[in-house]
Formats: structure tokens, sequence, C-alpha cells
């Protein structure tokens, strides 16, 4: 067992380090970086992000970068040959600026390897457009983020493996055709899409106003007592999370449903039922644990999953402030500390979920072996 997790935990840096390789290369060739956008403010051909760079986003340290740079742009002396649009007329030593300013005045290479080296302390350093380190960042918008994820994924099991047992043992029978035709809608339905038909239906759309529209308090919440403060956050949460339920929900009622066929067909069930076990003994003594071994040792992807992909477009779609709204805007931004660390910290727990999803299957079933595995 120790042997697996070492090798698996190597395996985790070389994984790790490709990752960042690839999207750094990808972003490098990205049009519109921050440089660029810092060049349109100062020429006036980029309005809405110098509002975005200098508005109360931004922080004191853009608004006094700003300041200085745009009495910069007066030293300049007609063209210059430059690898950034729009950056014609400007002097190349304001240019040159510039490039310190967002540290893009050294090769791609150098700049990979600092980052990654900083990386290994998780100092993921500062963000271009906000007076905070990614890490505050980070730890400021990751309990929406749970919050939605564990309540999602919760409600998602408790709803799925019930129902895909029961259609598992009804197979074939009205209430599993009926469930079936209901679930298929759900897997057809973008998480996305649900979400805007819950807002047009109940949040005063255009039908019904039953439900608040963005963020995940009221504007007195500070001064409810606090259990109004714990009904109000639940409340803001249900129009998110029935959003990200119906996808998950789909796939894994229907995941329990064909795991159960397959055992409830196997050999040792009708063995237990010629020794004179009831169908009650039968699934839940023999089938349930056998059945349940990739749900259950699924349970961190699926987590991982809901957090990191459904997550993300929840909370653009109803203004929640979290990591998928904060990694959304570091992209819009070309927020490259905010979307490199993130990305970082993303993959990172990725793998180390994937390692405890492989050990979860050893908890659920010891007859799994790691120390046997070769490969």
């Amino acid at each position: 067992m120790y042997r697996y997790i070492s090798r698996r935990v190597l395996l985790m840096i070389p994984t790790l380090f490709g990752i960042m390789v690839l999207n750094f290369i990808f972003v490098q060739w990205a049009p519109g970086g921050p440089v660029e956008q810092m060049i349109a403010t100062l020429t006036g051909t980029g309005a809405e992000a110098g509002q975005r760079f200098t508005g109360a986003g931004a922080g004191d340290t853009m608004g006094a970068a700003g300041s200085t740079l745009r009495s910069g742009a007066n030293m300049a002396q007609g063209a210059s040959e430059s690898r950034y649009r729009g950056s014609q007329g400007l002097d190349p030593e304001l240019i040159a600026k510039i490039e310190k300013l967002y540290g893009m005045d050294e090769p791609p290479v150098t700049r990979f390897f600092k980052m990654m080296k900083h990386y290994l302390t998780f100092d993921l350093g500062e963000s271009f457009f906000r007076s905070a380190t990614v890490v505050h960042l980070v730890m400021e918008k990751l309990p929406v983020s749970i919050s939605l994820g564990l309540f999602t994924t919760l409600i998602v099991y408790s709803i799925s493996i019930p129902l895909g047992i029961r259609k598992a043992i009804q197979d074939g029978s009205r209430f599993d055709i009926t469930t079936s035709f209901v679930i298929i809608i759900g897997c057809a339905i973008p998480s996305l899409l649900f979400a805007i038909l819950l807002i047009v239906l109940f949040a005063g759309g255009s039908v019904l106003e039953i439900f608040p529209l963005r963020g995940l308090t009221s504007n007195d919440w500070m001064f409810m007592p606090w259990y109004m403060k714990a009904l109000d956050y639940l409340w803001h949460l249900i129009l998110p999370v029935a959003a990200m339920v119906i996808g998950g929900f789909a796939s894994l009622t229907m995941m329990t449903k064909n795991f159960f066929l397959e055992e409830i067909s196997k050999q040792y069930v009708l063995t237990a039922r010629a020794k004179g076990c009831n169908e009650r003994q039968v699934l839940y003594g023999h089938v349930f644990r056998n059945a349940m071994l990739l749900i259950i040792a699924g349970f961190p992807r699926a987590l991982l999953g809901i957090l990191f992909t459904s997550a993300f477009i929840i909370e653009i779609v109803f203004s929640l402030d979290g990591l998928g709204l904060l990694g959304f805007e570091a992209a819009m931004q070309r927020d490259y500390p905010v979307m490199f660390g993130t990305l970082y910290i993303f993959t990172l727990l990725g793998l180390i979920l994937s390692l405890i999803e492989d050990l979860t299957y050893a908890v659920v079933d010891p007859r799994i072996d790691f120390a046997r595995r070769h490969h």
C-alpha cells in the first residue's frame, strides 16, 4: 500500500508540471494580455478596460501605476516598433515600464521557472488588478464554491442511489420507464440553460419572483439573528444548487441502476437465493456492497467535477462570489497570477482527490490489495 502511494505521489510531480507547461504556452499565444490591455487604456482604445483597471476592484497599486504610466505617455516620440498591438506612438521606455510592471520584461522560459519555484512554497504571487495575494483571494472565495459543491453532491447522492436501486429492482416496469424519460431530459439539459430557465420562472425573469436573483445573502443579512442568517443563506442557495443537481443526478442514477443490474445477474446472487435468502437479504447483504464499490469510491471525483465545472458556470450566472466568478474575471482581465495560481491549486487538488478515490476502493472492498499492483 505504502509503495503504491509513494509511486502515485511521485507521478503527481511530472503530471502537475506538464499541465502547467501546456497552459503557460497556450496563454502566451493568446492575444490581449495585460500589457496590451494597459496600452489600450493609455491610447484611449480601451475605455472599458480602463474603467475595470482603475475602478473599485483594481486596488491602490493599480491606481498609482496607472497615473504613473499615463504621465509617461507624454514621452511619446513617434511610432515605435513593438510586438504589442496598438503600441504605435508610445515611447519604447514607457512600454518597457509596463512590461516590468507586469513581470513581462523577461523571456517566457525564465518567467515560467521563476513562477514554478515560488509555487513550490505556495507563494502564488499577487493579483495584477486586485490589491491582494492569490492565496488570500482563493481562501476568500473558496467557502462559496465548497458550499455549492458539498450541498449539490450530497443531494445528488441522496436522490440518485435510492432511485437507481429501485429502478434496477423494477427494471422494465412503468416506474422504470417513466423515471428514465425524466432522467434522459435531465441529461440533455445543460446546467447553464437550466439555470437560465430557473431564473426566468422563479427569480423575477418573466413569471414568478420567489427566489433571489443573485448573491448568497440579502442586503440586511448582517443585522439578522443567527437562525435567520442560516435560512437566508439556504434560500439563496436553492436555485444555484437546483441548477447543478440536474446533470449529476441523471448520470449517477443511471450508473447506480446499471451497477446493480450487473451484480444481480451474477452467479453469487443465484447461489444466495438457492440457500434460502430473501430478496432483501440478497439485495442489501450481497449485491449492495459490490455495486456500491465504484459509486462510493467515486465520491471524491464527483465532488471535484461538480466543484470545478458546474459550480464555475453557476457562479457566473447567479453572480456568486466564488472561485468560478474569480476565474472568469481573471481570464477576462488576463490576470495571470490568479489564472496560474488557481490552476496550480485545482490541479494539485484534483491529483490528490484521484489518489483518495483509489484508496477508497480498498476501504470499501478489503479484497483490493494495492501491494500486488505493479502497474
